[in-house]
């Protein structure tokens, strides 16, 4: 162990960063300046893992060393900053209370990243049934963290937690698998799942929109395996704010190569004969298909390996465009295998919001309430880590199994499994005329058109965002009103009408050509008297607002199997089965439920060629063809009702 003293660093990129500020209009939390320098000590020490490599740690210890404290961990890829002993942040902990009320707070650089050693590997493979010393990944590295915090570090209690939103949050759910006896608690926030269907996937189609972070990921360090303290990537400037024309004009992803390609040069460290390119991208356009690569990263099929010791709490966002799956996914299969204590909370939130402290809770121009994050970290967060770090840590926690928000109602409920108890299944079927039917209609085909010259935008919004959110909730009026979009709906409903947990889109499709994308949206009509929120962007209004409830895409190549792709036959009716993630959201009384199809969403997902080619990331201008597309009357939505 040794320790480094390194100047303040600005950091390109920088997740979940929590504004200190004095209350605003939105309602940021007061905290005194310079409260954390006032109130803890910090220390940076490199601790050794078991192969040798170090890894940067930054403590923060309360100044009150009259009683023994937890320990509360995050470990990140996005920097333990900022460095430097007399440097501090201006906020600590997962929310302002445990940071008040006193904990042992940590953040860690993960191996490969920013002042750690070693080499990085994004979504590193979990290694079962490790032989030696040299066999490490994360359960290993937080493992060994674990057993040095504890050793080391005065006026510890001997109980660890761990928490993180998103990358962090992966590393959270990392830290149950083989878990050291001192971890208590872990909560994996927006916690990443399976890179095929997380973040830069959904379904098998590349996420387009994620272009821009692909290096943050990617891009290796200058000095190989060394530590860094200043940011070494860069992240491409389109040149545009039009992102939508910006992707249009590049036309195949292909041509996108060039912005992740490294001269020599500026990389020392990298022989001649080895590969210059962005490894990131690499990985995803050599391997489009969900192969041992991708399944060796995902992290959810590991999960009967959680500890059962370990008390976890899943937190993730309705609304979450980023990670969606991994929460759900994560709850879903450490409840399924494993015996211990652990809930879900699920908020009507976008990525990570429930970290701040707003007065107002929104997303995009959605109003669902006031002080929602608040309450889930005054009531829920701070609860969950005080009664198994500081508390009795038995069952009896007081929190529910399932903490959920009805989006519909903009309410908190509680539920002792989740799905709760009586949930029923309802069909509803695509029917002529644009009606969502109870009832089967005989089987007729609806036509459209798919240009690939003119796909559907996924926002109505110019602009250029690094990574989009806000969509999630956008008004889906202007999709409604194009051609190729293909609209269902109810009549208005006489009364209120509950889904709670997952959707299956059972679609019967055909096409002129031999592959398409199909991608079904499910969204609350709200009556024409609904008044208008004050943050609504100024074009729109909430009368007739159409919001989007839950969308999903699966690129039809898929539709059998995510590792062996296969052509559609032209014009040959197909079953096309798509699982639109948990939802819980009541759909009102004068409401309708409406159900939108289409086989575009861009640049939300990259364009397919609309004739079938090995692989999209390296199709050629002329592979991309329109076609005209059908769905079949009797295709149908199965919904999780709660009556």
């Amino acid at each position: 162990m040794k320790f480094i003293f390194k100047p303040v660093i600005l950091v390109l990129l920088a997740l979940f960063i929590v504004s200190c500020k004095k209350t605003t209009k939105e309602g940021v939390v007061e905290i005194e300046e310079n409260y954390v320098a006032n109130n803890y000590d910090k220390q940076e020490v490199d601790i050794e893992m078991r192969d040798g490599a170090t890894l940067h740690t930054t403590i923060y210890s309360p100044k009150d060393a009259s009683k023994e404290y937890p320990i509360l961990m995050q470990r990140t890829p996005y920097s333990s900053r900022p460095y430097g002993e007399m440097q501090y942040r201006r906020q600590i902990g997962p929310n302002v209370n445990l940071m008040k009320e006193g904990n042992i707070i940590v953040y860690q650089d993960v191996r490969g990243r920013w002042l750690s050693e070693g080499h990085y590997e994004n979504m590193r493979a979990y290694i079962p049934n490790k032989t030696d010393s040299t066999q490490v990944d994360e359960s290993t590295d937080t493992y060994d963290t674990i057993d040095w915090l504890i050793n080391n570090i005065e006026g510890n209690n001997g109980n660890v937690g761990v928490w993180g939103i998103s990358y962090p949050g992966m590393y959270a759910t990392y830290a149950t698998i083989d878990a050291h006896p001192a971890l208590k608690a872990s909560s994996p926030q927006a916690c990443i799942g399976d890179f095929f269907f997380d973040d830069f996937h959904h379904n098998g189609a590349y996420l387009l929109s994620y272009f821009r972070a692909t290096s943050l990921f990617g891009t290796p360090r200058p000095n190989g395996d060394q530590p860094i303290d200043t940011a070494w990537y860069t992240l491409p400037d389109l040149k545009t704010e039009d992102q939508y024309q910006f992707f249009l004009d590049k036309g195949p992803l292909k041509n996108l190569n060039s912005y992740f390609e490294y001269d020599l040069k500026d990389q020392p460290s990298l022989a001649p004969n080895e590969l210059t390119d962005d490894y990131f991208w690499n990985e995803l356009k050599e391997h489009p298909n969900y192969d041992e690569l991708w399944q060796s990263k995902g992290l959810i099929q590991h999960l009967d390996k959680s500890k059962s010791h370990v008390a976890t709490m899943i937190v993730g966002g309705w609304f979450d465009a980023e990670d969606l799956y991994g929460p759900l996914e994560t709850y879903k299969n450490i409840e399924k295998n494993g015996e211990g204590y652990n809930t879900m909370v699920f908020g009507p939130w976008d990525h990570g919001r429930w970290a701040r402290r707003s007065e107002r809770n929104l997303v995009g121009n959605y109003y669902f309430g006031d002080s929602i994050s608040t309450f889930f970290q005054d009531n829920i967060e701070t609860k969950f880590f005080n009664h198994f770090l500081k508390g009795k840590g038995d069952a009896n926690s007081g929190l529910p199994e399932a903490y959920v928000f009805d989006s519909g109602r903009k309410e908190w409920k509680e539920y002792d499994s989740w799905p709760p108890k009586g949930v029923e299944k309802l069909a509803m079927f695509l029917s002529e005329n644009q009606v969502l039917s109870a009832e089967q209609q005989a089987s007729t085909g609806i036509q459209f058109v798919s240009n690939v010259k003119k796909p559907v935008p996924y926002s109505e919004d110019i602009k250029s965002v690094f990574t989009p959110r806000k969509y999630m909730t956008d008004d889906q009026r202007f999709a409604a009103r194009r051609s190729d979009v293909l609209v269902f709906e109810t009549d208005v409903l006489e009364d209120d009408l509950t889904l709670a947990g997952d959707i299956l889109a059972k679609l019967k499709v055909a096409t002129t050509g031999d592959a398409a994308d199909w991608i079904v949206k499910v969204i609350d009509v709200h009556p024409t008297d609904t008044e208008t929120n004050e943050e609504m962007q100024d074009h729109l209004k909430m009368s007739n607002y159409h919001l989007m409830v839950r969308s999903e895409v699966l690129r039809g190549r898929f539709r059998n199997s995510f590792s062996k792709p296969e052509p559609f036959t032209p014009n040959k009716k197909t079953d096309v089965n798509i699982k639109l993630q948990d939802v819980f959201h009541t759909f009102k009384k004068g409401h309708r439920l409406q159900v939108q199809v289409q086989s575009t969403w861009f640049p939300l997902i990259d364009l397919n060629p609309q004739t079938y080619v090995e692989n999209i990331f390296k199709a050629d201008e002329e592979d991309f063809k329109t076609q005209t597309h059908t769905v079949f009357t009797d295709s149908s939505l199965e919904f999780s009702i709660l009556r």
